[in-house]
């Protein structure tokens, strides 16, 4: 496995790109059933139809730095992806790849720094909190765990995920469910921890 000290560049953050369309691409018709039971039904669809396209965006342009990589595919995401995961996943990666500058490489604290100012704008644009039943709680508990490299941000990230079951919603779609969304997996972060996962596969490849 990397050592959690290794530094990233332009092209593992493709990679780490690829896999995540990969992963949304296999997964896509299990979030679309997750979104079914508190949502609209259309998060798989949207979310592969957008990574689809950031993997289009990234072999036509060739971004060279791991921050201009994570604005470009934020910006597809944006124009791509229907319904609030378009603008909360853009604001995600162009936020994290904004911190990150134009550094040719970074390694896996200052991804964690960047990555934390991501989380951020997505919670201030959302307006949500740890507990909301959103994609920040796989998110939150990801940035914190990714200390430790991202196996354990994976690990944390998929954990969170599982933990919206019981809860009820409080932002999103899912809140005017009230108690009827108590019981489901929130897709938001069941897709958010395939982000993270995609990030541990390549650091781990």
């Amino acid at each position: 496995m990397r050592s959690e000290r290794v530094e990233m560049d332009a092209d593992f953050f493709r990679r780490w790109m690829d896999a995540a369309a990969t992963a949304v691409d296999r997964e896509a018709d299990r979030l679309t059933e997750l979104d079914s039971a508190i949502g609209d039904a259309d998060h798989g669809s949207n979310m592969r139809r957008g990574f689809t396209a950031v993997r289009t965006a990234l072999e036509q342009e060739q971004p060279d730095t791991p921050g201009a990589v994570l604005m470009l595919a934020g910006r597809t995401l944006v124009s791509t992806v229907g319904g609030a995961a378009g603008p909360l996943y853009g604001t995600l990666l162009r936020r994290t790849g904004k911190a990150l500058a134009d550094t040719s490489a970074v390694d896996t604290e200052a991804l964690r720094a960047a990555l934390g100012e991501g989380v951020a704008a997505v919670g201030a644009l959302g307006g949500a909190a740890a507990g909301d039943k959103t994609m920040l709680d796989a998110l939150l508990p990801a940035v914190d765990a990714l200390a430790g490299g991202p196996a354990a941000a994976a690990r944390a990230a998929r954990e969170g995920a599982v933990e919206t079951v019981p809860l009820q919603a409080r932002k999103g779609r899912a809140s005017y469910l009230g108690e009827r969304s108590i019981g489901h997996q929130d897709p938001g972060a069941a897709s958010a921890a395939l982000l993270v996962a995609a990030l541990a596969e390549v650091a781990d490849d």
